[in-house]
């Protein structure tokens, strides 16, 4: 069965973007992309993958979840699909119809992931936001944080829940010279049907 991991960005008090959404007061130190670009190429934007001459399939998703606020920001900035290299997946209660035809919408987030981890590929990867975290927790397997040396004070919570502790292991840790510190964990909350 294919595994669910969110992969985010987080500040150090928990914050996944801005109130508005947007991400740019996290790192975009050069050892930080090369560290991304390594080991999860699949993750970066398709015109940054074809700026850095990254091509070929993931090594570890082929799968991308977002919320439509999560989404909304690359179509802010003219993009109908950011991640062109993977299966694109938006889940909305508002909006059904995409804009790509190859960006699926979907108002079903557990059926639809329960679905796709029951498909043969690579990883699925959540990707954001935090609204969209929390209804999927019974299914994340795994969390990769990127954790930025940075206080952001408010925004979009990495998982936006009420008092609901959700126990994880650490496996694994790697600090970047940039202060960038990703922090590997496995769930070991058992999954709860929703």
């Amino acid at each position: 069965m294919r595994k669910l991991t969110y992969y985010v960005a987080s500040s150090l008090d928990g914050f996944i973007a801005s109130p508005t959404g947007g991400f740019d007061f996290f790192s975009m130190e050069p050892d930080y992309l090369d560290a991304i670009a390594a080991e999860y190429p699949e993750t970066l934007p398709g015109a940054y993958r074809a700026f850095r001459g990254l091509t070929g399939p993931g090594r570890h998703f082929d799968t991308v979840l977002m919320g439509r606020r999560t989404y909304q920001v690359g179509l802010d900035a003219g993009t109908t699909n950011p991640y062109p290299q993977l299966a694109s997946y938006v889940f909305s209660r508002s909006v059904l119809d995409s804009p790509d035809p190859t960006v699926t919408f979907s108002s079903t987030p557990l059926a639809t992931v329960r679905e796709l981890k029951a498909r043969d590929g690579l990883g699925l990867w959540l990707c954001g936001g935090g609204a969209l975290a929390a209804e999927l927790l019974p299914e994340i397997d795994a969390f990769i944080i990127k954790l930025n040396p940075v206080i952001a004070g408010s925004g979009i919570k990495l998982v936006d829940l009420g008092f609901q502790p959700h126990r994880l292991r650490l496996t694994a840790t790697r600090a970047l010279s940039s202060g960038v510190v990703f922090l590997s964990y496995e769930s070991t909350t058992p999954a709860q049907p929703r």
